[in-house]
């Protein structure tokens, strides 16, 4: 059982993983899940700056964490947008905990200082779970997703991780330099 960095060859599994949440919750607000190629893509687009990494236990990937950009001006460059979706019946065994802290520590030490989850007015178990990890509720927005014909409001949570002015930009993400302790 360890937390590692996403590979290319964990992509069709994350997938497998991400799949349900699109077609049986509002939790992701896509309406139709992504295709192997377009999800092919998001990761290698997202990768380059950002980390993805993996629960792995018996050879199985049954979770999976990733960041990306919280906003596209360079004024944001400091925060990302954090996700995380765990295979159904492995809730509530830790990995999530176990993903999002070793996300968050990737993400200290690449220089970002905030890390940002949004959150759909349905999900409690995840509303739980970030102020749980230390996250603060910072606001809502009522009415702003329309999904399985009803309205949804979407919550913004926010982890303060880096004190201070940056310095320097956000270093790019290596996954090959990536600690496993």
């Amino acid at each position: 059982m360890s937390v590692r960095p996403a590979s290319a060859a964990d992509i069709p599994a994350m997938l497998a993983i991400y799949q349900p949440y699109v077609a049986n919750t509002t939790y992701s607000f896509e309406y139709t899940g992504p295709t192997l190629e377009e999800f092919t893509e998001r990761f290698y687009q997202y990768t380059v700056k950002y980390p993805w990494l993996v629960w792995e236990e018996n050879g199985e990937v049954t979770g999976y964490a990733y960041a990306s950009p919280m906003a596209v001006r360079l004024s944001y460059q400091w925060s990302a947008d954090a996700s995380i979706y765990i295979r159904e019946d492995c809730h509530g065994t830790g990995i999530g905990r176990a993903l999002y802290t070793a996300l968050e520590e990737e993400l200290q030490q690449l220089g970002y200082h905030n890390i940002i989850a949004i959150i759909t007015e349905e999900n409690s178990g995840s509303r739980a779970f970030h102020e749980k990890m230390g996250y603060e509720h910072i606001m809502d927005l009522p009415h702003i997703g329309f999904k399985f014909g009803r309205w949804l409001g979407i919550s913004y949570y926010c982890k303060r991780i880096a004190e201070g002015n940056p310095t320097a930009s956000p270093e790019h993400w290596n996954p090959a330099s990536w600690k496993t302790e």
